[in-house]
């Protein structure tokens, strides 16, 4: 196996050669494109991090998880929990020069919900199913309201991921025009948008060193470092990890590393849609608990993401995870063993069953290398296992968005340092979109009552506790590790990267 890994690096391509970007110029290169500006159709974090810079939120997160002011000057919570109200600015205005008050503030939060718009992004799907969001009212031009069903610890930091527009502006757009052409409310506005290719904001009010970013979608990583080392980009995601050296040797840039928080894992899909040997393995929970075993994941994070990761023991990031939990270790002998005890012997040919195992192609740091990677570890232990590299953003997002990925099949959730729940909150119902497995353990999820219901920390504590030995001992994940992040930077600016993934570029700088 060892073997395979180290064959498993790929290398480099060269780079076309572009404009270097003006002092006035930030240019940052992504993975992939945004698909839309529709709000509450928003769903992947690249999207996010573009979005975030055109549309205000109510709050935000710093860099350490601390809930900070954003449009919202101040807010106070109701003694029951289930009552937030938010005090705004003076003189806000949208890009059109609509002023921004409580009434947009509202109507950006109920639009999200409404039925009728049948939207599946992250606001709806997982932000308003995770905090029980119960609706938004107008107290007076400057504060607005927001309900939730019952007490929950997420509310607050919720509110930092509903992407605030101005009424008249949307209620006059069509569709298409919402998904292209959106009315900035932050500080930023897009003017310019080459899909697949790269897109232009333009800062028109507050914050902002920069008065243009450039976002160029670039998805193959050895360009992304090209345009790097040449001087054409400033910053980079998801850079190789063995191009580190050769790009803090070259004197025009270095690779920022930070432990990040997003959550990679082998989902088990248990949709009746996956029928045969295959569905009915991935639907038994002593076959999930077996294939723990079967992949030596430190071995994966040293060879193919050239760091040592102690592996996950499930959703919740450390240090707000379960202190009881050990990852499982690397023992094929223990996962063959406890295959043929759930019934899946190995055939004459040395297979128990047949399986894919789906994955994207470009999307997270050396993905296509570690899915394969999974797919060999436990084909040696009789599961033998085709691995399907797909497209990210025609193809693989939609098979996750229509939960149809599968029955095996690789992916990274964000996660955040703020709180416990806000990492359990994927899987807050079994109708959750983030929900991509189709789990629904009662064991998990009737426990959300008794979180709401905990009077104290400790209580609640417990409660997040059993849950989390439950998703550890029967759960829907393969447990793999938490991803480090790695961004190229250049010389030429300042900008520390987070351990969130949100891209901020607010306080990027030339550099002096």
């Amino acid at each position: 196996m060892t073997k395979f890994l180290a064959a498993a690096l790929v290398a480099g391509a060269p780079s076309a050669v572009l404009a270097q970007p003006s002092e006035d110029t930030l240019v940052v290169g992504l993975s992939a494109d945004a698909s839309t500006f529709e709000p509450a159709e928003i769903r992947s974090l690249d999207n996010s991090n573009i979005a975030r810079h055109i549309f205000t939120a109510l709050t935000s997160i710093g860099d350490n998880g601390e809930i900070l002011p954003r449009l919202a000057t101040d807010w106070t919570i109701s003694a029951d929990g289930t009552r937030l109200e938010f005090t705004l600015p003076e003189g806000r205005v949208c890009e059109d020069g609509e002023p921004l008050t409580a009434e947009d503030v509202a109507y950006s939060w109920n639009r999200a919900a409404d039925p009728e718009n049948a939207f599946a992004g992250n606001t709806p799907g997982f932000v308003y199913t995770s905090m029980q969001f119960a609706g938004a009212e107008v107290v007076d031009d400057l504060t607005v309201a927001i309900n939730v069903r019952s007490r929950t610890g997420m509310a607050l930091g919720f509110s930092s991921q509903v992407f605030i527009h101005c009424k008249d502006s949307y209620e006059a757009m069509t569709e298409d025009q919402i998904a292209r052409a959106p009315v900035s409310s932050g500080e930023y506005r897009l003017v310019d948008w080459n899909i697949g290719s790269n897109l232009t904001l333009e800062k028109w009010q507050g914050e902002g060193n920069f008065d243009r970013i450039e976002f160029r979608i670039i998805p193959e990583a050895s360009t992304r470092i090209a345009e790097l080392l040449t001087g054409n980009v400033d910053i980079i995601t998801n850079v190789s990890p063995d191009q580190m050296d050769v790009v803090n040797a070259s004197g025009v840039a270095d690779v920022q590393v930070v432990q990040g928080l997003r959550r990679m894992y082998i989902g088990f899909n248990q949709s009746d849609q996956f029928d045969g040997v295959a569905g009915e393995a991935v639907r038994n929970a002593d076959v999930r608990r077996a294939l723990q075993y079967a992949v030596n994941v430190p071995a994966i994070c040293s060879q193919l993401l050239n760091f040592e990761c102690e592996r996950a023991t499930g959703l919740v990031n450390p240090p707000n995870d379960n202190p009881n939990l050990e990852p499982y270790p690397y023992d094929p002998a223990t996962a063959e063993r406890l295959l043929d005890e759930a019934g899946y012997p190995r055939g004459d040919d040395g297979v128990r069953f047949d399986i894919t195992l789906q994955a994207p192609r470009g999307r997270y740091l050396n993905d296509a290398n570690v899915a394969l990677a999974v797919g060999s570890f436990l084909t040696e232990v009789g599961v033998r296992t085709e691995v399907e590299l797909l497209e990210w953003s025609s193809v693989y997002v939609p098979l996750i968005r229509g939960h149809d990925a599968g029955p095996l099949f690789f992916l990274g959730s964000g996660g955040a340092l703020w709180s416990p729940l806000y990492d359990m909150a994927a899987l807050a119902t079994v109708e959750s979109g983030p929900n991509y497995t189709d789990w629904a353990d009662p064991r998990w999820f009737d426990r959300w009552a008794d979180i709401a219901s905990a009077t104290t920390p400790e209580e609640e504590r417990e409660v997040i506790n059993e849950m989390l030995q439950v998703f550890y001992d029967d759960g829907p994940w393969l447990h793999m590790y938490f991803q480090p992040d790695f961004y190229g930077v250049s010389r030429r600016i300042e900008w520390q990267a987070r351990r969130d993934e949100h891209v901020n570029l607010w306080n990027a700088r030339l550099a002096e």
